[in-house]
């Protein structure tokens, strides 16, 4: 049994202009924060600079992220679970699950370096990010534990299904802060595989 064929971009449908103007009012706001912070700090940026910077209302600003954190994490994972579901039947569903966690690290980490970087850095240095950043993932368990549970055969409510769930959110979510700590040196790649080898085989005797 092979897996649905998923769309391409050229597949999909092309936004409209209303479409386009939300895309680049969300950029303009992500950009203007991201300038922001580099030039003061998170701390010192405020919505109404961020509004003032990106020539849009506070409101605005609002609309599109209901806090500041919101708008220096991303959020393009919605159709990753999608993913993890259509992969093909016969594959071991670690390895399904491993190709959807690289996937998602690399949407999280695929933007121009210097950014990507200091999304890195505040995730690590900034307990109000990191904080928004569990809450969000969090509210991703039941819906992760369902698709786990459908590739083990499993019930989805069941403790053991929710702890690895939990484990394995929490256990991704030190991925980003530690790349930023350790200077930015490895592959994310292969931080991720080292992330899930964990839930292979343990700690193991000796450090990677």
């Amino acid at each position: 049994m092979t897996a649905p064929r998923l769309a391409s971009p050229a597949d999909r449908p092309q936004p409209g202009l209303r479409e386009r103007k939300k895309i680049r009012t969300r950029e303009a706001i992500r950009t203007a924060t991201y300038e922001l912070i580099e030039e003061q700090g998170y701390d010192a940026t405020t919505i109404e600079q961020i509004a003032d910077r990106a020539e849009v209302s506070p409101s605005t600003v609002f609309r599109y992220f209901p806090t500041k954190e919101d708008i220096v994490l991303t959020d393009e994972y919605d159709s990753l679970l999608e993913e993890f579901r259509a992969r093909p039947a016969d594959e071991p569903w670690q390895d399904s699950l491993r190709h959807i966690t690289r996937r998602a690290i690399g949407l999280g980490l695929g933007e121009e370096p210097g950014i990507t970087r200091l999304r890195c850095r505040l995730i690590a240095e900034v307990p109000a990010v990191r904080s928004r950043l569990m809450e969000s993932l969090s509210a991703a368990g039941p819906l992760l534990a369902e698709a786990i549970a459908a590739r083990t055969g499993r019930d989805p409510e069941s403790l053991e299904v929710r702890v690895f769930t939990m484990s394995l959110i929490g256990g991704l979510m030190e991925i980003s802060p530690y790349w930023a700590r350790t200077g930015f040196r490895d592959d994310p790649a292969d931080l991720v595989d080292r992330a899930l080898a964990v839930y292979d085989r343990g700690l193991g005797a000796e450090n990677p």
